[in-house]
């Protein structure tokens, strides 16, 4: 069994290299962004040379890293699952010898794996090339990185496939999956960073799932979390990724429960 949940990574990642030519045209649409963000930035440090922690050398590897880390952890799990509540298609999904949560979670990997071998890294040495991008010197950086990168996918998923099952309930959850994909952006901190947020709300954040996914890591790639401070951050990403298995697994028993199909 083991080996058939393989093969929904093997084959999703077959899948998405069949369709590289749109990833080409995404690592420029992301340097786009990239460089929208770091004019934007540019200009609002003016002369200045911190803002909410941050130095303008700091907010230029924040930006770039952070979005080119969401082109690894990004998928359309929960669209996936709502799909499949429409056509019909989970109740064959859910009599099949596999659990139907986990083959999405490595369908969602293989995915992850594709843009993170041929969208983040191209994406990030463009990146490179037309920034001022800072990389970290020490080992401890990359290594605390690139394992919270793996689990920022983790959290971002269990919070898609949440989102994807919740169609059981609410039958058309399209308004809940753009309210989610919005929520997600602007307070795991791609668009803004978490500590330029007011103080109230930033408090607010730092209680929440979103800073995991995207904030976290990012701190770590910067310099700004150094140390033992990176254990402690990935420790943050180990209790949500516990914590979210509660909602997620609920919902999945529920929905078996709950199962009525909308179409052929």
């Amino acid at each position: 069994m083991l080996e058939a949940y393989f093969d929904f990574i093997r084959i999703r990642f077959l899948t998405m290299l069949a369709y590289r030519l749109n990833y080409y045209t995404g690592i420029l649409i992301y340097s786009l962004n990239i460089g929208v963000n770091y004019f934007t930035w540019k200009a609002i440090y003016g002369q200045g040379e911190s803002l909410g922690g941050f130095t303008a050398a700091q907010m230029t590897t924040y930006v770039a890293v952070s979005w080119m880390a969401r082109a690894f952890y990004f998928n359309n799990l929960d669209r996936e699952i709502a799909t499949d509540i429409r056509d019909g298609s989970i109740a064959i999904q859910f009599i099949r010898p596999y659990n139907y949560v986990f083959a999405k979670m490595m369908q969602g990997l293989g995915e992850g794996m594709f843009r993170f071998l041929l969208f983040m890294i191209p994406g990030m040495a463009l990146a490179m090339l037309l920034f001022p991008v800072q990389l970290p010197h020490d080992p401890a950086a990359w290594v605390g990185f690139l394992v919270m990168l793996f689990f920022s996918f983790l959290i971002n998923s269990q919070i898609n496939i949440i989102t994807g099952l919740l169609a059981f309930f609410v039958e058309n959850n399209e308004g809940l999956m753009r309210m989610k994909r919005v929520v997600v952006d602007l307070f795991s901190g791609l668009i803004i960073p978490i500590s330029l947020f007011p103080g109230w709300l930033s408090s607010i954040l730092k209680l929440l799932p979103f800073q995991a996914i995207t904030y976290l890591p990012g701190s770590v790639f910067t310099g700004r979390v150094q140390g033992v401070g990176i254990w402690n951050v990935f420790g943050i990403q180990i209790i949500w990724f516990v914590i979210l298995l509660i909602p997620l697994f609920w919902l999945y028993r529920a929905a078996r429960q709950r199962l009525f199909v909308q179409g052929g």
